[in-house]
Order: structure tokens, then sequence, then C-alpha cells
């Protein structure tokens, strides 16, 4: 469980399953379950190949020096047999779904492994690069349901891309010192200074307005009622007022309240347009 990192691949199904409900006309619970096992299949042979390639650097951080490779709980040749095998069985079964399904989630573990994670030691735009398989997972539902790629899942994608960055980006600034112990640097400006708190601003008001996007009636059959779409904007602002105190205040602690309001703000987000679906159908 901790080489897959149960809780993130269990919320990234999360993303998974939303993106499915908001295209799905109706529920067909085989679909859903092949999408839970084979995304949870991807998003877990993703983090077992990372720990495989990160194996020295996770020994020299406090944070994960106590994964199962670093701490010889497992053996590098059997995390990489797991991994090959998780990555056969998601492709597998998301292709059962339908090819885009699978080619997407292909994509996702390519770019992850062979891309995000041997940059991250290298450059801060690892996290630019990283957030394209990161955002894959909310519009992959919408493909395994519709099995094509517009507007809609487009829209998804771009709203979870953007979220990444204050979200990892707080993540970096609370682990500054950890990472800078294995030579890895997630700030965009390497440092925690006032660019770099600006960045985090702005790419929260980026996350805001095109979370709101919808409203408009512009993407398709992806829509927002004007009443979830005020929800959506108050969850947007409380994000931006907490990037904006990191700015103002330029401390950890500011750093670790964004980090824990980004995930509440994703997954309220989420809910949100759920909600929204669910109450269209009714």
């Amino acid at each position: 469980m901790d080489l897959t990192k149960a809780r993130l691949a269990i919320s990234v199904v999360f993303s998974s399953i939303v993106g499915y409900l908001l295209a799905a006309e109706t529920f067909d619970l085989y679909t859903v379950a092949m999408l839970s096992f084979g995304g949870y299949c991807m998003v877990g042979a993703s983090n077992s190949f990372n720990q495989i390639i990160e194996k020295d650097i996770d020994s020299l951080m406090e944070r994960t020096k106590n994964r199962p490779i670093p701490s010889n709980r497992i053996t590098v040749n059997l995390a990489f047999y797991i991994s090959i095998i998780l990555t056969l069985l998601g492709i597998i079964v998301l292709y059962k779904i339908n090819p885009r399904t699978a080619l997407f989630g292909a994509i996702s573990i390519f770019i992850y492994t062979c891309l995000y994670t041997p940059l991250k030691p290298i450059t801060p735009l690892s996290v630019f690069v990283g957030a394209f398989p990161g955002a894959i997972p909310f519009m992959l539902g919408w493909v395994a349901a519709t099995n094509s790629f517009g507007i809609e899942p487009g829209t998804l994608f771009m709203i979870q891309f953007f979220w990444q960055f204050p979200h990892f980006w707080a993540l970096g600034w609370m682990l500054h010192e950890d990472y800078q112990k294995a030579g890895i640097n997630m700030l965009p400006t390497r440092k925690r200074d006032k660019s770099t708190a600006l960045q985090v601003v702005l790419y929260s008001l980026w996350t805001i307005i095109i979370s709101i996007f919808p409203v408009t009636g512009l993407t398709g059959d992806l829509k927002l009622s004007i009443s979830s779409a005020i929800i959506v904007l108050i969850l947007g602002l409380v994000l931006l007022f907490y990037s904006i105190n990191l700015y103002n205040k330029m401390n950890v602690d500011a750093a670790k309240k964004l980090f824990t309001v980004s995930i509440l703000y994703l997954t309220l987000l989420q809910l949100t347009y759920l909600i929204d679906k669910i109450y269209i159908w009714i």
C-alpha cells in the first residue's frame, strides 16, 4: 500500500469517478468499477516507478526515508515487477472501457515516470511537467464515459492543471529544507520569496477563472448553473485568500494552511459540479 501511495491513488480515482458521473447519461456500475480499478493500477504504477527512481533521494529526506524501498522493506527488483504488473493491468482494464481511456492512462504514466520524476532534481519546471499527468484523472472519467475528447474533458483537465500549482508550491514551501537535502527544488524561483508567493496568487486566480468558466455555456455538455458557479467562486476566493495570506506572511504556517485549503477546494469543487449535474437530472 505504501509503494502505491494508497491515499493519493484513492483521491485520484475519486476525481476520475466524478469526471465519469459528470459525463454519463446513465450510471454503469461495471464501467465505474473498471475505471476505479484501472485508475488505481495506473496511479499505483506511477508511484511505484517514482519510488524506484528516487530511492536514493528518498533516503535523504525526513518525509520519505521510511518508504518501502529506502527502509529495505521491499527490494528494488520486487518493486519493479509490481510496477510492471500494475501498468499492464491498468492499461488492459482501461482499454476494456475504451481505447482513448487506456491511451490517456498510459500517457500519464509515461510523463510522470519518464519526464517529471527525472526532472525533479534538475529544474523547478518539473512541477509544470508533472501538472500534466496530475490533471488527467478528472478528464479521464469523462473520456471513459464518452470515448471522446473535446472541450468538456479539456476544461476538466485545465481546472486540475492550474489547481496543482498553488497546491504543490505550498507543499514545496512547507518542505523546502527537506527537499534541499536531496537536491530538489519545487519552488519556481528556488526560494521562499515574494516572487514565488506572487506566482501562487496568480495561479490561484487562473484556477478560479477556469473553474467558473462552464457557467458561460461555452463548454459544450459540461454545464454549471449560476448558483453552483457562485459556490465555486466562493470556494475559489477562499483559496485566493490563503494564497494572499502566504504572500503577506511568507512563513511555513501560511503554506500549511494553503496546502490544506487547496485539497478541500478541489474536493468541494468536484462535489459542487456533481451535485449540480444531479440536480439537472432531477
